[in-house]
């Protein structure tokens, strides 16, 4: 779920969000994201106790703006079904992503890949940075498989919409003929991508 790579932020990034946790956070509260785009904006709320590292992750690319200029760059619908699947945003290319992250999988967190699940995109465990998705439908298959053969550990949930559902089914139902290098996902790049206008805490 990953665009070409870019630069990495000193290691200095992820002590920071270690050692200096959002006063948000450290009072308990459920932060809230709302993510503007040209054809609707999608608030998410998200599960700083259940997912904390996830969270704190997404959050400080929040605030410094990282994805004001980002994009959704990908529709992945489900053979057979286009009104279910995922829609994939990244960052602003000019920002340069901070260090990956430790892995929360769904079994750590009990959190779920159900309908307006927002989820943080990688490639093997350990490995996301600022990518995120967000399910347009129920996706069991994303979480974790403990026990099932390869790569079984899923991607790492950390929040629900709230509201803007109709703007997530909008996007998935966009052109997606764009070129891509990943095989696998040839027919998903939306063209053009929908771009992020803001995304802010609320």
């Amino acid at each position: 779920m990953s665009r070409d790579g870019v630069g990495r932020r000193s290691l200095l990034g992820w002590a920071g969000l270690m050692a200096a946790p959002d006063m948000a956070m450290a009072a308990g509260a459920k932060p809230r994201v709302a993510i503007r785009t040209n054809h609707g904006t999608i608030v998410v709320e998200l599960e700083v106790k259940r997912a904390p590292i996830t969270t704190a992750n997404f959050l400080r690319y929040v605030d410094i703006a990282a994805y004001d200029g980002g994009a959704f760059f990908r529709a992945a619908k489900e053979p057979g079904d286009p009104t279910r699947g995922q829609i994939v945003a990244g960052a602003n290319p000019k920002n340069h992503p901070y260090p990956p992250i430790a892995h929360e999988s769904t079994t750590q967190t009990g959190l779920r890949h159900v309908t307006g699940t927002i989820s943080l995109g990688r490639f093997e465990p350990g490995s996301a940075t600022s990518n995120f998705f967000i399910c347009a439908s129920s996706e069991p298959y994303l979480d974790a498989h403990p026990g099932e053969p390869g790569d079984n550990l899923g991607y790492a949930a950390f929040g629900q919409v709230t509201s803007g559902m109709a703007t997530v089914h909008k996007i998935l139902s966009l052109p997606a003929n764009g070129k891509t290098k990943f095989a696998e996902q040839r027919g998903q790049w939306l063209d053009p991508p929908v771009p992020l206008l803001s995304v802010k805490r609320v």
